[in-house]
């Protein structure tokens, strides 16, 4: 079940001049269920006062400015409290929405700037706060209006921490057993991860390692005057010598086409030169060396009995029927182990 979550958010104005402004806000902010602060709780008069508000700007999820006529007391530093505010809830990334009027012209005058000095500094406060998300309005209900259409949407695109009833939070017994469960589950991911390094126990008995292992496969010779012959052979060679072979093109996926034309390379590096040697293939072309399907597939099930590979369940078109194979933790591990080139030694 979700927790019920209320936001807490800091709305930053001069206020004398916008107390009808800042109600319609409290008030759209109470129907969202939000938690609001002000500055008017506390004026920042002194540096402990200012602590305070630091404080409370850290704790709220968003932050919202309010600018019209007017830039408001200033402090020691030489710009108002309300743009220290503003500032620092930039410092500490706070999502922001500032509100600007949009036409000062039409301000009472009683409510605007007269000093020239604070008039700059209010024009120059506007032009940062635009560098950030901004809304424009003209009166208090349209104000108000803005304001929900807004956090509405900040919250959200930025989800906040959020406050919740501590009557709605887990007690002590329940953050215990849930802590203990997640060590369990810690505990049983991490045996799992070292198990997935292991042969599987069902492969204890099963040929493998320096084991031998007889390919029998085809080749094709061409003495140029006689007919093209298909001859039939075997050799003997470990389940290792075979999965170091065969494994580097699983380190991703690998089709049973490209196995089998690894394998059937390997076969030709291994059997060619020494069949050629051979008084009857001596003259002749060699060719087509091809693994015996039944020698394919008994290699496959094999390497897959002993936990060294599996089915790739990467997705892939409809049209695609192929199998397709990768190594498990096991064979990644086992194939690093022969073929990575140890200290000293050459290739």
């Amino acid at each position: 079940m979700a927790i019920d979550k209320k936001y807490q958010v800091f709305v930053s104005s001069t206020y004398d001049d916008l107390r009808e402004e800042r109600q319609e806000v409290m008030q759209a902010l109470l129907e969202l269920d939000c938690i609001t602060s002000g500055m008017e709780l506390f004026p920042a008069t002194n540096g402990d006062q200012w602590s305070l508000i630091q404080r409370v700007i850290d704790e709220c999820d968003y932050y919202i400015l309010i600018l019209a006529g007017r830039y408001g007391s200033v402090g020691e530093e030489g710009i108002s409290y309300t743009e220290m505010e503003y500032r620092y809830a930039l410092e500490k990334n706070k999502p922001i929405i500032a509100f600007i009027h949009n036409n000062p012209g039409i301000i009472a005058a009683g409510k605007t700037e007269q000093c020239p000095d604070s008039k700059m500094k209010l024009n120059e406060f506007k032009s940062l706060a635009k560098q950030k998300m901004c809304k424009f309005w003209e009166t208090p209900a349209e104000l108000g209006s803005v304001v929900s259409r807004s956090l509405v949407r900040l919250i959200k695109d930025n989800p906040g921490v959020g406050w919740v009833r501590a009557s709605l939070l887990p007690d002590e017994d329940t953050i215990n057993e849930l802590l203990n469960l997640r060590k369990k589950v810690e505990q049983l991911q991490k045996e799992i991860e070292s198990l997935a390094l292991k042969p599987p126990q069902s492969s204890e008995g099963l040929a493998n390692g320096q084991d031998l292992f007889q390919i029998r496969y085809t080749f094709v010779s061409n003495s140029g005057s006689s007919t093209r012959k298909k001859h039939k052979r075997d050799f003997e060679v470990t389940w290792n010598t075979i999965f170091s072979v065969i494994s580097p093109c699983m380190i991703n996926e690998a089709s049973e086409k490209n196995l089998k034309d690894v394998i059937n390379d390997f076969i030709k590096i291994a059997q060619g030169k020494l069949i050629s040697s051979e008084r009857t293939f001596s003259k002749a072309s060699l060719g087509l060396f091809s693994v015996d399907r039944e020698t394919f597939e008994t290699i496959i099930v094999q390497f897959r009995a002993l936990g060294l590979v599996k089915k790739s369940d990467k997705a892939r078109s409809v049209k695609d029927i192929g199998t397709y194979w990768m190594l498990t933790p096991y064979g990644d591990n086992l194939m690093t182990s022969l073929r990575a080139i140890k200290r000293n030694e050459s290739l």
